[in-house]
């Protein structure tokens, strides 16, 4: 996976108001929870702004990074767990991190890159991607930074489901009947299997 270099600063004062400042200002609110947990078990944020210039290149890219956090000195590796954007303007109103390590498996979601021109569409059908992401699962080390599946020898009425990729060092974590991609047929390619037939 990628790494890109983030820096953020802790907030002490977390109302709804401090918050709504912040980004006035240009900061994201941000909370990042790992390992440490609170009195009831539950998860402890360590709650901190960043500046949106430091996030985009992290935010609108489609790829999915590993983030190294520099808050105030302290250094954190995560990912961006959850994303919160305003409903009209789409600008990022707040977003969770979740600290990773070498050893521990995260969950997160995979481009899917199709290789190779199938046999399929050479037929006149056409190719339908039905995911853009796939869920694995691992540490953060083995997971690629997109998944890639070979489509060569796709034909019309066939489709791949994620039961049937294998990568090595991953699970997945998305259901194995989800559709991949499959190939449609089309006017063209029933006209062809059409005139095929009749010869």
């Amino acid at each position: 996976m990628k790494e890109i270099n983030v820096t953020g600063q802790k907030r002490s004062d977390l109302g709804k108001k401090a918050s709504k400042i912040a980004r006035k200002e240009g900061l994201i609110p941000c909370n990042l929870y790992g390992e440490a947990k609170d009195e009831n078990g539950l998860p402890k944020a360590l709650s901190f702004v960043v500046p949106m210039t430091e996030l985009r290149k992290a935010v609108y890219t489609p790829h999915v990074y590993v983030v190294n956090l520099n808050i105030d000195g302290e250094e954190h590796k995560a990912i961006m767990k959850e994303l919160q954007f305003h409903p009209t303007t789409d600008a990022v109103l707040h977003v969770d991190f979740y600290e990773v390590n070498e050893e521990k498996p995260i969950v997160i979601g995979i481009p899917v890159k199709l290789n190779g021109l199938a046999q399929g569409v050479r037929d006149g059908g056409r190719m339908n991607l039905s995911v853009r992401k796939v869920n694995v699962k691992a540490p953060y080390k083995n997971i690629p930074e997109v998944l890639d599946i070979d489509v060569t020898n796709l034909t019309i009425g066939k489709s791949i489901k994620v039961g049937q990729l294998n990568f090595e060092g991953l699970e997945m974590a998305t259901s194995k009947e989800v559709v991949v991609c499959s190939i449609k047929a089309t006017r063209k390619s029933n006209a062809a299997a059409q005139a095929a037939e009749e010869a």
